[in-house]
């Protein structure tokens, strides 16, 4: 596919008209008419269908829209970087993290970093794995802490494992799943669950339940904030997969409960991912260390031991905290 005739339709999209896309982009009607009657033909399908409203995308032309679109951001971007290739911005000092990192490991190692860098400007960006890693390669940070699970392929990249990570089962401390010893992934699987909307927990969880012959929870909770996750597990018979570290005040307080589970799985390296052709300075250096250094102790933690309000013997069977 010829990138400028994605262009082309991503402008007929937006504008609705063919007369508007190719004043806008400053070529003739016809000329605009046939570029994007070649596409069409070089697909094997229809982009655009005509209405009472104007020109929009068939299915076909959807789809392609949404990849247009991100090239010319890309395009954008580049042209944007290069207009202010010497603006103070760029004596920034930017990294991106997952976010079950960015709520204590990471601000920790950063506060002790700032010991030795109190005046250097710093900008941390929390996203979900995927959209660090896509930042990463178009330049976005110099470097990135996230998982090791995935992207081995990428050309250039390269990556350096600074401390085990666990996940935990978490529940309330009252949850009926602590009168279980031990339990079976068959039996909590039985609870409502709650998992982040984006990342591997789903695919763990269901990889554990399937070894067992088990099918996903009938209620199944997905979203992308660690905080309303472990309010929902606070506050009802929820499950959760998250780090210890994610839930240390709530521990403290005896809010939630970590399940002690002895399996493989749960367990995943945490490593600094950078551009192979733009290696960490001095100040970035010390940052990682001081991050694999948190990691590390956090890593070596141990649950802490689990506050007893089981109620009395019978049988057990999952409620809702209110549901009576």
């Amino acid at each position: 596919m010829d990138p400028r005739k994605l262009l082309y339709l991503a402008s007929v999209v937006e504008h609705g008209s063919f007369k508007k896309a190719a004043k806008q982009l400053l070529i003739s009607q016809p000329a605009l008419s046939t570029s994007m009657d070649r596409l069409e033909k070089s697909l094997g399908g229809k982009l655009f269908k005509r209405g009472h409203a104007g020109i929009s995308p068939t299915a076909l032309g959807e789809l392609l829209y949404t990849h247009a679109r991100l090239i010319r951001d890309e395009i954008d971007l580049a042209e944007h970087r290069m207009r202010h290739l010497d603006d103070d911005s760029e004596g920034v000092l930017t990294f991106g993290v997952v976010p079950t990192l960015a709520t204590s490991v990471v601000p920790t190692a950063i506060l002790r970093w700032r010991e030795a860098y109190p005046t250097h400007r710093l900008r941390v960006v929390d996203k979900v794995h995927i959209e660090l890693l896509t930042g990463l390669i178009r330049g976005d940070f110099d470097f990135i802490i996230g998982r090791t699970d995935t992207y081995d392929f990428l050309d250039g990249i390269k990556r350096r494992v600074l401390f085990r990570d666990r996940l935990y089962v978490m529940g309330r401390p009252a949850h009926p799943v602590f009168q279980l010893d031990p339990p079976t992934w068959a039996e909590l699987a039985r609870f409502p669950w709650i998992l982040p909307i984006v990342g591997n927990q789903r695919t763990l969880l269901e990889n554990l339940l399937t070894s067992e012959g088990v099918a996903l929870p009938q209620q199944l909770t997905e979203c992308d904030s660690i905080d309303f996750i472990k309010s929902i597990v606070a506050d009802s018979d929820h499950l959760a997969l998250l780090p210890m570290h994610t839930v240390t005040d709530e521990l403290k307080a005896g809010k939630i409960q970590a399940l002690e589970l002895s399996v493989q799985q749960l367990n995943r390296d945490i490593a600094v991912i950078f551009r192979e052709r733009a290696p960490l300075d001095a100040a970035s250096r010390d940052l990682v260390a001081h991050i694999e250094a948190v990691g590390a102790s956090v890593g070596r933690g141990q649950i802490p031991p689990r506050v007893d309000l089981r109620p009395p013997a019978g049988n057990v069977r999952p409620f809702v905290r209110g549901s009576g």
